[in-house]
């Protein structure tokens, strides 16, 4: 689990929640036309927007960004590494005995295509390929976040007229002018926290999600690539850490100490 992404939700609602209270009754701040007009809209617009398969699929990529916790790069490399011992040691073949114990089915793929005699290009292009899929489905997922994040402000504003309409109709009633007015505004402020609370920042988390899994599986590309050429495993170790900047290259080094 992400506890920054947790502990950033909690603590938004939260400092909202008591300056509402802080002044007022949160009864004040809750109306139901309201939310319907900027939840169900921004929601209807991004239906627009994309697929139904992509959007049925946001749930997972939100559930994906939270509750996953990004492995190090460091423990990939040290994996690859000891693969390579393992190829040098007893030849690629034994990688398959290893391949079982693997979690990760992009790993075990690209070992198996290794183990197979699979020509080191089509390797190489296949893995490339299904990195470029995953890029692809990254994006889609942030940016159905993004257009989320558009439209609530979009459709506060049409909740707002939509009140204002209503208010200036019962402009003889002088009483309900405030009351309407208030409930006027609350569509403004539902779709600035749909927007700034949840979907902007989780679309910038996927982002953030999204280059953290692409330098995992090139990293897991560039080692595959190396122990199938028989290198060293020194070697494959000084390869992979020229992906990592230079002040994570001696964590892993700490950790095997």
């Amino acid at each position: 689990m992400d506890l920054a992404t947790i502990i950033g939700f909690i603590s938004g609602v939260a400092l909202v929640l008591w300056a509402i209270v802080s002044k007022t009754s949160i009864m004040t701040f809750v109306d139901g036309g309201s939310l319907a007009i900027v939840a169900g809209g921004a929601v209807a617009s991004v239906l627009l927007a994309y697929p139904l398969k992509n959007v049925l699929g946001l749930i997972a990529v939100v559930k994906k960004t939270v509750l996953t916790k990004s492995q190090s790069p460091n423990e990939i490399i040290t994996d690859m590494v000891r693969f390579a011992e393992v190829a040098r040691r007893d030849g690629i073949l034994a990688l398959e005995n290893v391949a079982g114990d693997i979690k990760d089915p992009f790993i075990v793929s690209g070992i198996q295509m290794a183990v197979d005699g699979t020509e080191p290009a089509l390797v190489e292009q296949m893995l490339n390929s299904e990195l470029d899929s995953l890029a692809e489905r990254h994006s889609d997922g942030k940016g159905m976040l993004e257009a989320l994040g558009k439209y609530a402000p979009a459709f506060g504003m049409i909740g707002t007229l939509v009140g204002l309409v209503i208010m200036l109709g019962s402009m003889d009633d002088p009483s309900s002018i405030g009351p309407a007015m208030a409930v006027a505004l609350l569509t403004t402020l539902y779709g600035s926290m749909i927007a700034n609370m949840f979907a902007l920042p989780l679309a910038d988390k996927l982002g953030v999600r999204s280059q953290e899994e692409l330098l995992l599986k090139s990293i897991v590309i560039r080692g595959i690539m190396a122990i199938q050429s028989g290198d060293n495993p020194r070697i494959v170790e000084q390869k992979l850490k020229t992906f990592l900047p230079h002040r994570l290259r001696g964590e892993g080094e700490e950790e095997a100490a």
